[in-house]
C-alpha cells in the first residue's frame, strides 16, 4: 500500500465508526474511496439527486440541511453523511453544502454494504437515530472504551526512523526537532521476516531494535560515548510491538507485561507510529491497572506488599465496568506476573547475579492467563544444563524463597500442594524437566497424573524464555500420540462433576462451613479447564489460555460442529458469575471465596448456571468416551 492509501486509512481509522474496523475493511476503503475538493459554499449533494457513496469529511465543515431548507446538523472533520440515502432509496433526503473549503472521501455504496453486513457495530452505528446513537456511545465510553477502542486512534503521527550508522548526535537531533522521545532503528535487508518492511519506493528494510529519550540518557551520555558512536551499537534489540487494529487494553497489557514504555505500532510489518503509557494514560487516566506501573516502581518487597489493596480495587473496578472474563483474567495474571518478576529483579539485586542462567515459569491460571482475585501459587524454576547443585542450588533456592514469600505478603496465598520453586523437586535443570514430562506422558497413571496436570498449563515470565518454549515443544508434539496419556488425563478430568442432580436439580456442598452452597471452581470452572486441556493437547495446541485452546480445538474433528462454541459461552457464564460474587463479597467487606448460595442468586441466573452445568455434563461424558483406555493395556 502506497503512502497516499495508509495516510487515507490512518486517519479515518481514528473516528467512528472506522475507528473499530478491521484493518482488512480499512484496506478495503482505502483502495476504492475516491477524493473531491469542494470551495467554501459550494453544494456537495443536492435534494433528491442519486447518491451512491458515502461522504466523509477528511477536512472543512460541511452544513446539513432538511428538506424545507432549515439547518440539521454542521460537520466537521471524521463525521459522515449521506448514510441514511445509502439506506433507503439512494435519493439525497438531506442536501449538503461546504461551509469551509473541504476536502471529502466519497465510499463506493458496494463497500458501504459489506461495512453494514460484516461489522454490527458500523451497522449500528449508521441506522441508529443521533439521540440514541449518542447514548450508546456515552455508555460505551463508560464501560469498555479500552477493551473496543483500536490502539491506531492514538497514533497521531509516523514514527522518527534512521539507520542503524546514523550516528547518535544526528539520531538525537531528528528526535528533538519531531519532538518525539524514540527513534525506530532500520536497516536494510530482511534478515528477520518478522520485522521486515517495504517503503513507498518498494525498498525493503528491516526493524532492528528501538531507543528512547532515557536510553540516550543512560546508554549514551552516562557512558561518555562520543556523539559520532553509530546508534546501532547502543540501540535496544529488544523489540515488543503491537499490531494497529489491537485494542488500546491489549496495547497496555503489552506494555505492563514486559515493562516497556514505548510500543512501535505496525500496520502489518510497517511502523506507523510509536505509542508511549503516557498516552494511553491521557486516553484513560482512571483505570486501576495502573498500579502495574507503581509495582515496577518499588524499591523492596515490604512496598509491594503495601500494593495488594490497590489490587483489590482494580479488580473490583473492572467487574463493575462490565469487562468479560478474559480481560479480567488477562489484567489479573498481568498484576500478578508484574510482582513477581520485580520481586525477582529485587532477589537479584539482594543475591548477586544468578551463577547460571534460569526460567522463572508459572503454572496453572496464571499461566493461563485466568487469574481470579482468589488465587495462590504455582510455579518452579527451570535451570541451564550447567546447574550443580553442589555450587548452585543455594543461590536458586534462596531466590525461590525470597520470591515466594514475597507474594504470599502481596496476598498470593502458598500453594498447598507445595508446586512452588522453592521444592526442590520443582527447582531443576531443562534436562530433568524434559525426563520429567517425557515420564509422565510415556508412562501415565492417573495417580501420578493427579499432582502433575497443573504443569500442563505452563508459561515463561522472567529469564530464558526458551527453556519453556522447548518443554511447550515437546508437549505439542508428543501429546497427540500418546492414548494412555490422554484416556489418563481425561480420567482425571472426570473427578469433579457439575452438581447436577436428577431432574438438573442442584446437588449443594456439605461441608458445614459453605453448607447449601456451590463452589463454583470446585464444580465449575476447574472442572471445565480440565477437559479444554484434554482435548487441546490431543490436538497440539501450544496455546496455555482456556479460549484460546478451544479456538485451537474448534479447528479440529474432535468435537462435534458448534460444541466448541457451546463450551465457549458456558466457561464464560461460570467464569462471569465466580467473579462477579467475589466482587459482591469484596464490596460487602467479605473474605472473597468461590462458593455461592443458588437461593440468593436471580431466578434467569439459576436458569442459566443449570444449562452451563449441563454443557459440562455433557462434554464430560464424551470425554470419557473420546479417549478411552486403550485395549492393549487393559489386557495386561
Amino acid at each position: 500500500m502506497d503512502v497516499e492509501l495508509l495516510e487515507i486509512r490512518q486517519h479515518m481509522g481514528q473516528f467512528p465508526p472506522f475507528d473499530g474496523l478491521s484493518d482488512e475493511l480499512l484496506d478495503a476503503i482505502a483502495e476504492q474511496v475516491e477524493v473531491s475538493y469542494f470551495k467554501t459554499g459550494s453544494d456537495i449533494l443536492e435534494l433528491n439527486d442519486t447518491l451512491d457513496e458515502l461522504c466523509y469529511i477528511r477536512s472543512g465543515a460541511v452544513e446539513v440541511y432538511r428538506r424545507q431548507g432549515e439547518l440539521y446538523n454542521r460537520l466537521g472533520e471524521g463525521d459522515i453523511f449521506g448514510h441514511f440515502s445509502l439506506l433507503r432509496n439512494h435519493k439525497v433526503r438531506f442536501p449538503a453544502k461546504a461551509i469551509e473549503d473541504t476536502l471529502i472521501y466519497f465510499i463506493p455504496n458496494e463497500v458501504f454494504q459489506r461495512l453494514c453486513e460484516e461489522d454490527d457495530d458500523f451497522a449500528d452505528f449508521v441506522e441508529l437515530e443521533r439521540p440514541r446513537l449518542e447514548t450508546a456511545a456515552e455508555q460505551q465510553k463508560k464501560s469498555n472504551d479500552m477493551m473496543v477502542t483500536r490502539i491506531r486512534k492514538l497514533v497521531t503521527r509516523y514514527p522518527v526512523m534512521v539507520e542503524s550508522t546514523t550516528s547518535v548526535q544526528q539520531a538525537a537531533k531528528q528526535i528533538s526537532d519531531a519532538q518525539a522521545s524514540a527513534v525506530l532503528v532500520i536497516n536494510e535487508g530482511s534478515d528477520n521476516p518478522r520485522y521486515s518492511f517495504q517503503d513507498s519506493e518498494g525498498k525493503t528494510w528491516q526493524m532492528c531494535g528501538i531507543l528512547t529519550d532515557s536510553d540516550f540518557r543512560t546508554r549514551v551520555v552516562a557512558e561518555g560515548l562520543s556523539s559520532s558512536t553509530p546508534i546501532g551499537e547502543v540501540v535496544s534489540e529488544r523489540l515488543i510491538t503491537v499490531q494497529s487494529d489491537a485494542s488500546i487494553y491489549e496495547a497496555m497489557l503489552t506494555m505492563l507485561r514486559n515493562n516497556v514504555h514505548h510500543l512501535p505500532v505496525l500496520y502489518r510489518q510497517r511502523p506507523v507510529g510509536v505509542v508511549h503509557l503516557s498516552d494511553i494514560i491521557r486516553y484513560e487516566t482512571q483505570s486501576g491497572l495502573y498500579l502495574v506501573s507503581n509495582i515496577f516502581n518499588q524499591s523492596s518487597a515490604q512496598g509491594l506488599a503495601k500494593l495488594a489493596p490497590d489490587v483489590r480495587a482494580a479488580f473490583v473496578r473492572m467487574v463493575q465496568e462490565g469487562a468479560n472474563s478474559q480481560m479480567v483474567g488477562s489484567a489479573l495474571s498481568t498484576i500478578g506476573r508484574s510482582f513477581t518478576r520485580r520481586l525477582l529483579e529485587l532477589a537479584e539485586d539482594t543475591l548477586g547475579p544468578p551463577p547460571v542462567p534460569y526460567c522463572y515459569m508459572v503454572n496453572g491460571s496464571m499461566a493461563r492467563n485466568e487469574q481470579s482475585i482468589v488465587t495462590d501459587q504455582d510455579n518452579a524454576l527451570i535451570l541451564s544444563d550447567d546447574f550443580v547443585p553442589e555450587e548452585h542450588d543455594e543461590y536458586f533456592h534462596a531466590l525461590a524463597a525470597f520470591v515466594s514469600d514475597g507474594l504470599a505478603a502481596c496476598g498470593y496465598t502458598y500453594c498447598k500442594g507445595d508446586v512452588m520453586a522453592t521444592n526442590r523437586q520443582w527447582r531443576q535443570p531443562l534436562r530433568v524437566w524434559k525426563r520429567y514430562f517425557q515420564d509422565w506422558m510415556a508412562n501415565p497413571t492417573p495417580e501420578k497424573l493427579l499432582h502433575s496436570s497443573i504443569f500442563f498449563d505452563l508459561d515463561s515470565i522472567y529469564g530464558e524464555d526458551l527453556f519453556v518454549e522447548t518443554l511447550q515443544d515437546l508437549i505439542a508434539q508428543t501429546a497427540p500420540k500418546s492414548p494412555l496419556f490422554l484416556a489418563a488425563m481425561a480420567r482425571n478430568a472426570l473427578n469433579r462433576t457439575p452438581p447436577l442432580g436428577f431432574f438438573r436439580t442442584f446437588v449443594m456442598e456439605k461441608d458445614g462451613k459453605h453448607n447449601n452452597s456451590i463452589n463454583l471452581k470446585r464444580r465449575g470452572t476447574a472442572p471445565m479447564v480440565d477437559l479444554i486441556r484434554v482435548h487441546a493437547l490431543a490436538c497440539g495446541s501450544k496455546a496455555q489460555n482456556s479460549f484460546q485452546r478451544l479456538d485451537d480445538i474448534s479447528k479440529t474433528q474432535l468435537l462435534a460442529t458448534g460444541v466448541s462454541d457451546k463450551l465457549n459461552y458456558a466457561f464464560e457464564f461460570l467464569c462471569m458469575s465466580r467473579i462477579r460474587h467475589q466482587m459482591i463479597d469484596l464490596q460487602e467487606e467479605r473474605e472473597p471465596d468461590n462458593n455461592i448460595e443458588p437461593e440468593n442468586v436471580e431466578d434467569s441466573e439459576r436458569h442459566t448456571l443449570k444449562d452451563a452445568f449441563q454443557v459440562l455434563s455433557n462434554a464430560q461424558k464424551f470425554l470419557k468416551f473420546r479417549y478411552p483406555v486403550p485395549t492393549q493395556r487393559q489386557g495386561r
